[in-house]
């Protein structure tokens, strides 16, 4: 949008993809905001605006426009409050004099979008919770968007291939604010739908069968685990331990984090004559956050290999079957708070499931925990097809 479209919307008083703000004070309000236009109940199929530095009738207010102000604007993107992540983007702009913080937000290409799991829409001038019905509208619209593999239909599956008592016990209330469903006025289809998890037409999405799927490896066969424990320091060497993790991405995930923590050594510190520090060869948070990663951003699509964790007595390496996606490339990956997703709503859901603490930091996170721990940083090779992550031991 270039400045003569925003100064019009700027003083259009009628229009309803415009909100003005005199200040960031009220951040809840203006996520609510982000996550109406990116819903775009109205179908504008265009971009709606929040304006920050003037009050409701578009006068200045002479808000000072700072560099904090304009990052803490740009991170209610990704802190993961507003799923699936919007596309949006932060400027300073000077308009008729008035300098403001512009923050211009797309319709997403996968509705219905929530704010801590609640579905905001835009009704003429106003924000409001979305209703069963418009919840149903906007889950209707992803047939007309261009989907991403996760959000795809399995055409081979049906929603018998769901454990629907899964989603219904440990998802749905981790994904959709409470009082929600506590109204109850949703039938299961519609709740599975509003999620990803089955199209409008009921068919089980790629999304559904990895996160509540009974058997995902029968329609995705790389949706699981490699665990390998080597006695040696080669691939030749003896096996100590192995295990193949499949069943839904919940399973898998609790599954390696007990791996994981049976498999980690820690030595004692006997520098103090007072204390006795044990310090673990690997920092589990570290770990966590790179296998996280590479489950997120593997491609589920052209590779039927699994995500792999081989264990050597001096290093682990962590095998990602998907190269570098979107605007990340070999020379920038790696970069803080850089990021893109193969896999949005894939994302979306660990998210919700609470083994991602907010979006394009998980790398920053394990950097600081190997430094903390007196471990080597990381070390990355990244190829088209896939990307090794490359952990040595403090010991």
């Amino acid at each position: 949008m270039n400045d003569e479209d925003l100064t019009y919307l700027l003083y259009d008083l009628e229009s309803d993809r415009v909100e003005r703000k005199e200040q960031v004070s009220d951040a809840d309000k203006i996520r609510q905001a982000i996550c109406a236009f990116a819903n775009d109940l109205p179908n504008h199929r265009q971009p709606g605006v929040i304006f920050v530095g003037v009050n409701d009738h578009g006068n200045c207010v002479n808000t000072p426009i700072t560099d904090r102000l304009l990052l803490t604007l740009a991170d209610m993107r990704s802190d993961g409050n507003i799923l699936p992540l919007p596309t949006m983007s932060v400027e300073k702009k000077t308009l008729n004099v008035c300098e403001l913080a512009v923050v211009i937000v797309e319709p997403s290409d996968g509705p219905p979008v929530r704010y801590k799991g609640v579905t905001w829409i835009r009704v003429g001038p106003r924000r409001a919770i979305a209703s069963v019905e418009e919840e149903r509208r906007l889950s209707e619209k992803r047939r007309a968007k261009a989907l991403t593999f996760d959000a795809s239909p399995v055409r081979e599956a049906s929603i018998n291939d769901l454990d629907v008592r899964l989603f219904e016990e440990e998802y749905l209330p981790s994904a959709v604010a409470l009082d929600i469903i506590e109204q109850n006025q949703r039938s299961q289809e519609d709740k599975l739908s509003s999620l990803r998890f089955i199209t409008p037409d009921g068919l089980p999405t790629v999304l559904g069968i990895l996160i509540i799927g009974k058997d995902p490896r029968r329609f995705i066969p790389g949706a699981y685990i490699q665990f390998v424990r080597f006695e040696g320091d080669s691939l030749t060497t003896t096996i100590k331990h192995q295990a193949e993790l499949g069943g839904s991405l919940v399973d898998q995930l609790r599954r390696l984090d007990e791996i994981i923590m049976a498999n980690i050594s820690a030595a004692l510190d006997l520098s103090s004559s007072t204390t006795q520090v044990q310090t673990p060869d690997y920092p589990i948070a570290a770990l966590q956050q790179l296998i996280r990663n590479a489950i997120m951003h593997r491609t589920y699509e052209v590779s039927n290999a699994p995500t792999r964790i081989y264990w050597f007595p001096n290093r682990i390496e962590i095998y990602n079957p998907g190269g570098p996606y979107g605007q990340i490339n070999r020379d920038n990956f790696g970069s803080p708070g850089l990021t893109d997703y193969r896999n949005p709503y894939l994302a979306e859901a660990l998210k919700n499931l609470g083994y991602i603490q907010r979006f394009g930091v998980g790398i920053a996170i394990a950097r600081q925990e190997l430094r903390k721990n007196g471990n080597p940083p990381p070390e990355f090779t990244v190829e088209d097809t896939n990307i090794l992550a490359l952990v040595r031991s403090r010991l």
